[in-house]
């Protein structure tokens, strides 16, 4: 070897024991990134520079930058810088990791495991997201190092909002600076809410409001800079969508206030609180080493996570001596490379010698470690674009996957939350819904209020499942039917084209309808079709008993009892063997009755009676007279009482109309339902299914291609398939249908009588409400064609789940038949003291037999006469007068039977001179006849 070459060589190895040598006083990082991801490269610099003031020697010459949508492309960036450090004799202590998801940061986690590379990692990702670090062992985890950013921990708190606000639907808006792949399935899990993510389309904000709406989610979370904050509520104030049905909450990172240019409206902001030692040392980064902090807690994590990973790193490049390291192009599958590194316990330590450092380790591991922050919940109100006052913190939240919300103001947080608001739509159908007149909403618009069994039962629903509701009345006044053209009318309308989420009311459940909307479990019994008429009026009179033989029988039993007792005053009068005819007889006897005309007629009348007639006459013709009476009066006794019974009865069967077969079979009553009803689609339907059967029997009975047997076995006499409701629907027809329940009524009332006039067919309920507050209606006839009522919503809606349980729960606590009771036997429109209809089963009723009675009052009127006439006639016309007035002094004559010697007992005149006489003429004393005086 010549001496240059010797001299040349002795150079090389000098200079490459000097590089070797600083090589190993230097610390050798490779800094991986993705497009996208500023804030860490910015960062990245001012941390260079802060530990080279800190007189720690790095060497940062090895990158690899790119974007995230070929791994094998981004795998070759890290080989190439990695296998150059291998070239330079600079083999890396660490890897800086601050990609943020997809392919950078999967490879990244790939090719660090794999040749055994220490890495503090800042990307995105829960426990079980990382497939590449997933179920690392304990040698590994200790030296590859995960730490979440902010960004991903301050979505978690839509969690806890969803939780203390009982949220069960939730619509989460993202920008590009949120990853939220490994979130859809994990935000919300184990939580009854429907909720939808989407990332934020450029210009399409809007469209995706309008989306969340259209799938009735109404609670808003936007996470993002305060730029697509204010496009997103923008948005939301053109879609009118700030009402008590839809709550806001903003969540960013950005330390200002978003702004808006709603004309009203409020939300809920949620953004991170700094403390005072954080926010001084955040103003010494950016005013000595250059940190820029347009979002001072996302910068802050890049720089202390990367920070405290060079600290721990440098403070252990003792123990990388003696390391192998493979290149990317001599790894092979069967290597194991696991180094003995405890990088995790240095960065900790590093992490509490800065004191307040926003990459604290919480302890949990790779996918459970992450920056721990506080955040601040705010009421923000916004007016004309304005803020209306300060922001008002509503609550707190502390960073964490299972941290709770802390409230501080209950009441406003609770009325921040959004409210759950149906829309109902209903039809007026008593007693199930009433219009109860108008009221004024909290926006001042004049509303319809409604009462009814409908609304209790809404009432109790509500109270189980919470929520709100508005309800208005259907337009055009239908329940829901179909046309021809498969076109929908009334509230089913309302809810195929989503205008409402409910109909509520006295809707029957159709195979038809089922179609179009989903039904609730029923919440009433069996209701089907009846008819309603005019209540028969059955006339009454109170001397209807006297009507039950004609005058002419009255007059002539009349006659018969003067002319009975006058025959028999005179045979008493005239026959020898009577008792005034022969008194001596019979003076023995001790009944003494003489016959005369007053005893004849008074005979003769109680004769007719229980109490009988009394003594008989003595004569023997008398007696045959009297025998005659009896006989004559048991036969007309027990005639009139047969036929009274009889005619009293028969008064009351008159129902000539009870089925709709007695309808159908007679021509005085006209009869319809009205028109477009559900009555009236059953007789159509009918009719029509009659006319199809009986083309089908046609078709078969007049095919050629049948046997003269196949033939003679259609070959019927009677028509096989009956045309009953064929005849209904044309005399319903010709007695024309009403256009509404009005119309139908008035033509009821119309009718002259039970048996001619107009039958209304309708809905049983309508049918029995209307005979409960009318008095002069009925219900004829058992129902038919019964359904059930249930609350309808719209298909496929998860209303209908709940309000299945809901009702359920109201039938287990018989809740709805105290609905039922209230509304039908405690309505207060109930009809007051109806007259009540005849019954065959009632008694006869005071206005046909209240004639007895005035009988009784006319009787016992006549005898008070008589009584007065008596003692008139007695006192006035008959008391005894005084003759033959003699000297003074001397006793009056007394009249001719004294003179006889008669004892006049009990006379005891008054005398003008005092003590006692005895009167008498010719000698006779006048026994009891004392002076007075």
């Amino acid at each position: 070897m010549r001496p240059h070459d010797k001299i040349m060589l002795a150079v090389g190895v000098f200079f490459a024991s000097f590089l070797a040598c600083v090589a190993q006083d230097e610390l050798v990082v490779l800094f991986v990134n993705q497009d996208g991801n500023g804030a860490a490269e910015e960062a990245y610099e001012s941390v260079l520079r802060y530990v080279r003031a800190k007189g720690i020697k790095i060497y940062d010459q090895y990158r690899a930058h790119g974007n995230g949508t070929n791994a094998e492309a981004f795998l070759d960036l890290l080989c190439s810088a990695y296998n150059q450090s291998l070239v330079d004799n600079r083999k890396p202590h660490l890897v800086l990791d601050m990609t943020r998801y997809d392919v950078p940061s999967e490879t990244t986690k790939s090719f660090t495991k794999l040749l055994g590379l220490p890495t503090v990692s800042g990307s995105f990702g829960q426990a079980g997201d990382l497939r590449q670090w997933r179920n690392l062992d304990a040698k590994r985890e200790a030296y590859l190092i995960q730490v979440n950013p902010p960004y991903d921990m301050i979505a978690e708190v839509v969690r806890p909002i969803v939780n203390n606000q009982n949220i069960s639907n939730a619509g989460v808006l993202f920008d590009s600076r949120v990853v939220m792949d490994h979130k859809y399935k994990s935000l919300l899990q184990n939580i009854p809410t429907r909720h939808l993510i989407n990332e934020v389309q450029s210009g399409r904000i809007r469209y995706q409001l309008e989306n969340f709406k259209k799938l009735e989610l109404f609670n808003y979370f936007i996470i993002g800079d305060l730029k697509t904050i204010k496009t997103a509520l923008d948005a939301g104030d053109g879609l009118e969508s700030f009402d008590r049905k839809f709550a806001w909450h903003t969540i960013s990172l950005d330390a200002g206030t978003p702004t808006t240019n709603c004309s009203k409206c409020s939300f809920l902001h949620i953004k991170p609180v700094q403390g005072t030692s954080t926010r001084e040392r955040l103003q010494m980064l950016q005013t000595d080493y250059g940190l820029k902090a347009e979002t001072p807690i996302e910068a802050s994590f890049y720089f202390d996570i990367m920070l405290q990973g060079i600290l721990a790193a440098n403070a252990l490049k003792s123990k990388y001596e003696g390391w192998d390291y493979t290149a990317c192009n001599d790894y092979e599958e069967h290597m194991n490379i696991v180094r003995d590194l405890n990088l995790r316990t240095e960065f900790i330590k590093a992490g509490q010698a800065q004191g307040s450092s926003y990459a604290a380790l919480t302890g949990g591991g790779n996918g459970r470690d992450y920056q721990d922050f506080s955040t601040s919940i705010q009421k923000i109100d916004v007016l004309n674009g304005a803020m209306k006052g300060n922001p008002v913190e509503v609550g707190t939240w502390r960073a964490g996957y299972d941290t709770k919300l802390v409230p501080k103001n209950e009441t406003i947080l609770r009325n921040m939350s959004a409210v759950t608001v149906y829309t109902i739509v209903t039809l007026e159908q008593k007693p199930f819904i009433y219009k109860d007149g108008m009221y004024q909403d909290k926006d001042g618009k004049w509303k319809e209020k409604f009462k009814g069994y409908c609304i209790d039962l809404i009432e109790e629903i509500k109270n189980i499942t919470t929520f709100e509701y508005d309800i208005y009345h259907v337009p055009d006044g239908e329940a829901g039917n179909m046309d021809e053209n498969g076109k929908w009318n009334g509230m089913i309308k309302e809810l195929i084209e989503k205008r409402a989420d409910i109909a509520l009311g006295a809707l029957s459940v159709m195979a038809e309808r089922e179609n179009v909307i989903d039904f609730t479990v029923p919440y009433y019994d069996l209701v089907g079709i009846t008819i309603l008429m005019k209540k028969p009026k059955t006339p009454t009179s109170l001397f209807k008993f006297l009507t039950v033989l004609e005058n002419e029988v009255w007059l002539c039993i009349l006659a018969a009892y003067f002319f009975t007792s006058f025959l028999m005053w005179v045979f008493d009068r005239w026959s020898p063997y009577s008792y005034q005819n022969n008194r001596e007889k019979y003076k023995d006897d001790e009944e003494k009755r003489e016959f005369n005309l007053k005893e004849c007629l008074w005979f003769c009348m109680t004769s007719l009676t229980p109490q009988g007639g009394g003594e008989a006459p003595k004569n023997l013709s008398g007696r045959l007279v009297a025998a005659t009476w009896w006989l004559f009066g048991f036969i007309i006794i027990a005639s009139y009482t047969a036929n009274l019974a009889a005619f009293l009865t028969v008064s009351r069967l008159d129902t000539p109309v009870e089925s709709l077969d007695d309808l159908s079979k007679q021509y005085k009553i006209q009869y319809a339902p009205i028109m477009g009803s559900s009555a009236y689609t059953y007789f159509q339907r009918m009719a029509d299914i009659e006319n199809r059967f009986y083309e089908i029997w046609k078709d078969m009975s007049l095919n050629d291609s049948l046997s003269d047997v196949e033939r003679s076995k259609l070959a019927v006499w009677d028509y096989p398939v009956s045309d009953k409701y064929t005849k209904i629907l044309q005399a319903m027809t010709e007695a024309k249908f009403p256009k509404n329940m009005t119309e139908a009524l008035e033509r009821v009332r119309e009718s002259k009588t039970s048996s001619e006039g107009f039958a209304f067919i309708g809905d049983a309920t309508d049918i029995k409400y209307l005979q409960l507050t009318n008095c002069d209606l009925q219900v004829v006839g058992e129902e038919f064609s019964r359904k059930p009522y249930a609350l309808a919503v719209q298909q496929g809606s998860p209303l209908k789940d709940q309000f299945n349980n809901a009702i359920l729960q109201l039938l287990n606590k018989r809740k709805l038949e105290k609905l039922k009771e209230r509304w039908w036997n405690q309505n207060p429109e109930k009809a007051q003291d109806c007259e009540k209809q005849d019954d065959q089963s009632d008694g006869i009723s005071i206005q046909n037999i209240g004639g007895v009675f005035i009988v009784i009052f006319v009787g016992i009127g006549l005898a008070l006469i008589t009584l007065a006439f008596e003692y008139f006639w007695y006192k006035v016309k008959k008391n005894p007068r005084v003759i033959d007035v003699g000297p003074a002094g001397q006793a009056p004559t007394v009249p001719s039977k004294m003179d006889a010697g008669l004892t006049m007992r009990g006379f005891r005149p008054r005398l003008p001179f005092g003590g006692e006489q005895n009167f008498n003429r010719g000698g006779v004393p006048l026994a009891g006849v004392t002076n007075p005086w």
